[in-house]
């Protein structure tokens, strides 16, 4: 795929896996995933099991390919109100939220409410490939871990497939196959920790 100047992009995700993206801020990592999940112009194919992009409509495919980005917009007048299925209890206490949660107004959610809250909304989707854009960037180390085996649990159970943005390269080695670095507006696999030899 191509988008804006940058150089074409080939770039291939497994079922059950993650691959992460790397890279400074303002390399584009984020706009890469907007490009994949169709929300900024783009060329070139894109391929969901063997279906192009342009088979899909978009709300099929954005429903499909879900997004999370680093800042999650809530528009409804309760948590609770952004779901389809309400989390279950376990769920929330796993990922240390109450239950009255899904009560609040979303101002009121903290940076890291809103972030464990958001996993939990996009996975309520049940997309096929997760976009993450810093999942975890607001969450302490415990939390954060938690919500780490929470997507890759996810995607296992699910056989689901995920493209995850993050500036800790000991994050990617926990969660990904292979990782790539955005560099130069060129996207190149990343050799060390977490990346596939």
């Amino acid at each position: 795929m191509q988008f804006l100047e940058w150089s074409a992009i080939d770039l291939e995700l497994e079922a059950g896996r993650a691959v992460c993206l790397l890279g400074e801020s303002g390399s584009g990592k984020s706009l890469l995933l907007r490009a994949i999940a169709d929300l900024i112009l783009n060329e070139g194919v894109l391929e969901l099991n063997g279906r192009t992009r342009e088979s899909f409509s978009p709300q099929e495919w954005r429903r499909t390919v879900g997004y999370l980005p680093a800042e999650i917009f809530w528009w409804e007048a309760s948590v609770g109100a952004h779901f389809e299925r309400l989390p279950m209890e376990a769920e929330l206490k796993r990922l240390r939220l109450p239950l009255e949660s899904l009560e609040w107004v979303p101002s009121r959610l903290s940076m890291g409410e809103r972030q464990r809250l958001g996993i939990l909304r996009m996975l309520d989707r049940q997309p096929s490939v997760l976009l993450l854009d810093e999942p975890t960037a607001n969450l302490n180390d415990e939390i954060s871990s938690v919500a780490e085996s929470l997507i890759l649990e996810y995607l296992e159970s699910r056989e689901a497939a995920a493209l995850w943005v993050t500036h800790s390269k000991a994050q990617a080695a926990r969660v990904a196959k292979r990782t790539y670095r955005m560099l130069d507006k060129v996207l190149e696999l990343a050799g060390g920790e977490g990346a596939e030899g």
